[in-house]
């Protein structure tokens, strides 16, 4: 679908600024427009300190958001939220939200599909479409803000599609929620995950801005994770490495690795003692997720002993290691898990 009208949430201030000038309409108006889709307006007619002469002229030029709400999975286990968005071009992405006691956090998706061909990620199952633009990336924290009635606070890029594969964008997508008449979410409270781009490891660490990065690790050396992850016959581990070297000397940030612990492939005392060895001295937290189920892989997850001992091992290297608390496995909502597939609405899962 594509009317001629353009995503408002795909305008920076000053952008807005120029086509309400364009509309002959003073630019105070601009302001008025923005504080009014920022606060989760979904409709040019709620704009009511607006006339009705701009109104009708908003409406003939541009749309709000893009994302519209197809269906909704509300977990009973622990309350996550899944959500299907249906964007204006009619394709659709996940997200999802995640309540913790310090706030609600979002993982949101930036690209239709993904290149990355990871294994045991349901995401690259299905190919790589297009990228999120700026505005549908919004959209997307403002139709979970609408739906719930409460405030985002955390904001994670760990949905649909490789973030650094859709730099520019995910870049302006930051600074945009950081803004103070946006959305005001501290950057400290912002992550981005890479499956491992080092060209763009490099880059993000010249931002200047304190985003936290996580690098999707998942084995201790190339053999394996080329097993399992496509990216490692470009990107040699030796080249992650080095690169997250870089971003630790430019930024004096430290670097989650997430290690997904595959039941005889990777999870090892092995694997967890070379790990260890790699990681060694560098500025890090490693993050274990026992393997989410996606019927595709065959992938089976390793036991609680298993991922014990693997984190006991990792410790003795002096690394602080975590396990994922698993939120929304009942609803495929789960790290691994996502994907463009259509489920009941509003459904209660047991």
């Amino acid at each position: 679908m594509n009317s001629g009208k353009m995503n408002i949430f795909d305008l920076e201030f000053d952008e807005l600024k120029n086509e309400i000038n364009k509309l002959g309409e003073p630019v105070f108006r601009a302001k008025q427009v923005w504080q009014w889709i920022y606060q989760g307006a979904d409709s040019f007619d709620n704009m009511t300190n607006l006339s009705k002469a701009l109104r009708d002229k908003l409406k003939e030029s541009f749309y709000i958001g893009g994302a519209s709400i197809v269906e909704r999975l509300i977990s009973k286990k622990d309350g996550t939220r899944k959500y299907l968005f249906a964007l204006r071009d009619g394709k659709v992405v996940e997200s999802v939200l995640m309540r913790y006691r310090y706030g609600n956090s979002v993982c949101l998706s930036t690209q239709i599909g993904c290149r990355m061909g990871c294994s045991f990620c349901a995401s690259s199952k299905l190919g790589m479409d297009r990228n999120l633009s700026v505005g549908e990336m919004v959209a997307q924290v403002i139709a979970i803000q609408n739906d719930t009635g409460q405030r985002v606070s955390h904001i994670v890029l760990m949905g649909i599609g490789e973030p650094f594969d859709n730099y520019d964008n995910v870049i302006k997508f930051l600074r945009r929620m950081n803004q103070e008449d946006t959305l005001n979410i501290s950057y400290r409270r912002m992550t981005v995950s890479t499956c491992g781009l080092v060209p763009e490891i490099i880059r993000f660490a010249k931002e200047e801005f304190p985003v936290n990065l996580s690098v999707s690790l998942h084995a201790p050396n190339d053999e394996v994770r080329r097993s399992i992850m496509p990216i490692a016959r470009k990107y040699p581990f030796d080249k992650i490495l080095t690169a997250c070297h870089i971003y630790t000397q430019q930024t004096g940030r430290r670097i989650t690795f997430e290690y997904t612990l595959i039941n005889g492939i990777n999870d090892g005392n092995e694997h967890a003692k070379e790990l260890g060895e790699r990681l060694s001295g560098l500025l890090c937290h490693i993050n274990l997720i026992p393997v989410n189920t996606v019927e595709e892989s065959g992938y089976i997850k390793s036991d609680n002993k298993r991922v014990d001992d693997f984190k006991k091992i990792i410790e003795g290297y002096g690394l602080p290691v975590t396990v994922r608390r698993e939120l929304g496995s009942d609803i495929s909502a789960a790290c691994g898990q996502l994907r463009k597939k259509s489920v009941e609405s509003d459904r209660m899962v047991d």
